[in-house]
């Protein structure tokens, strides 16, 4: 078995009306009620899109350094990540889909080492 995370970065999202998001929900929840059903699910949420809510941890100048906000400024940011445990690359890619699929917007996929 192998772990996958599918996952994507929030301007991937698209821009679309309270409506249309409402309409996602049922979708994706029932692609992480199957992927439970299957045994496959670790982990599936979405993040804090508010980047003031974030905080960083970093130890590189050989102490901890805790602040508010991300660790760099970009418009690009992670927007939610689902961690699968499957078989082979062929199963990785069929919930890569379904997840696509129940979103509605791109997702991308890489092993877990």
């Amino acid at each position: 078995m192998t772990q996958y995370a599918i996952y994507f970065q929030q301007n991937w999202v698209g821009d679309h009306t309270a409506e249309w998001f409402q309409s996602r929900v049922e979708p994706s929840n029932a692609v992480v009620r199957d992927m439970e059903a299957a045994g496959v699910l670790v982990f599936a949420g979405g993040l804090e899109e508010d980047l003031a809510d974030a905080f960083t941890a970093d130890a590189t100048s050989g102490t901890v350094q805790i602040t508010d906000g991300p660790y760099t400024e970009t418009t690009e940011y992670l927007g939610g990540i689902t961690v699968i445990d499957v078989p082979d690359l062929e199963t990785a890619k069929m919930w890569a889909g379904r997840v696509a699929e129940g979103c509605g917007w791109p997702q991308e996929v890489r092993v877990i080492k």
